[in-house]
């Protein structure tokens, strides 16, 4: 027996030198000290010898089995080291290199006017007021002065929920729900930027949902000298201090007189060109006095209060501002189309 096992010693050795991978040093392994090993299967063997002969053989069996993982061992550490290393060369840093700066994201452009305009006014004294994008008839039209069947409603084709429940049209219906909660207090002077909904084309300056800022100046003795200095100095703010004013007659049935906003064009300053039609003039925004049915609504008394309002579409000011001529790019995510906008 202690010739078997010197020889299974020499077998063992001698496979080992010629190992030349991890994966046969582990299949070795197995092979000679697994328990289906034939180093398992001698010491098995020893119940068979005598007492004197027992531990003579274990110590044989032992210095084998050392011998055999010694070898083992010092090969595995070997290749863990390799390993190791070729990691370490494989991942190296060179931080001589310049560094790689990660992207960074930007405010969408609608975003960022809608800041301007909301720092615009709220530097004019205004505050700023939010209400619910699903809105009822009554707040979005009855008490606007657009009662039931009124033809001025075909003027916002609308998208009903329920017969009295719908996405709402334009944010002036916070402007009603802005003056019942002051209930009578004043001065009122808010602004209500949004999202609102309409039935309408999909081209390049329409869109079914869209974005807007109403304002709202209720106190006694406000006049429509006022709204014209408020927007001037608005118009100026946003597109510079040349951009000049021009108010035309107009209608809605929530403003009496009414009037619709235009600025000096934006592209040719005036002198006329393609994008005002040769005009010189662009339409921008509406507005006019708060009518008297509206003010009651909101329950404020029409002969001791008056007031001004205005709503602009926020896509329009986008499109005048950064001279872009599809509404559609704001909506599309394009990164090529909003990476213009990263660093204004």
């Amino acid at each position: 027996m202690k010739d078997r096992l010197e020889a299974l010693k020499a077998e063992a050795l001698q496979e080992l030198q010629q190992v030349a991978s991890q994966q046969e040093l582990n299949e070795l392994r197995i092979k000679y000290l697994g328990k289906k090993g034939p180093l398992t299967e001698i010491l098995r063997g020893m119940g068979a010898l005598s007492a004197e002969e027992r531990p003579v053989i274990g110590q044989v069996a032992n210095e084998v089995r050392g011998a055999i993982e010694e070898v083992i061992n010092a090969k595995q550490a070997a290749y863990e080291q390799a390993e190791t290393e070729n990691r370490l060369k494989a991942e190296t840093i060179d931080v001589t290199l310049p560094g790689r700066p990660y992207a960074q994201g930007a405010m969408h452009p609608l975003n960022k006017v809608i800041q301007d305009i909301e720092d615009i006014f709220i530097g004019m004294g205004y505050t700023v007021a939010e209400g619910p994008e699903v809105e009822s008839d009554y707040y979005n039209f009855e008490a606007l002065n657009l009662p039931k069947d009124h033809p001025a409603r075909d003027m916002q084709d609308s998208f009903y929920i329920t017969e009295d429940i719908l996405m709402r049209t334009q944010t002036s219906p916070v402007q009603i729900r802005t003056m019942e909660s002051r209930k009578g207090e004043v001065p009122v002077k808010v602004i209500c930027p949004g999202r609102v909904f309409r039935r309408d084309d999909d081209d390049a300056t329409h869109s079914f949902q869209f974005h807007q800022i109403e304002g709202l100046v209720i106190d006694r003795n406000i006049r429509m000298s006022d709204l014209k200095g408020t927007l001037l100095q608005f118009v100026q703010e946003m597109f510079g201090k040349q951009t000049q004013l021009r108010l035309r007659p107009s209608f809605f049935p929530f403003t009496e007189p009414s009037t619709e906003i235009d600025v000096t064009c934006v592209q040719c300053g005036g002198e006329g060109c393609r994008v005002c039609k040769q005009t010189g003039w662009l339409e921008i925004l509406g507005g006019g006095m708060v009518h008297p049915n509206v003010l009651e609504k909101g329950g404020y008394d029409p002969k001791e209060y008056s007031g001004f309002a205005f709503g602009m579409g926020v896509e329009r000011i986008a499109m005048l501002k950064y001279g872009v001529d599809d509404i559609r790019h704001f909506y599309t995510n394009d990164l090529r189309f909003l990476k213009q906008f990263a660093r204004k």
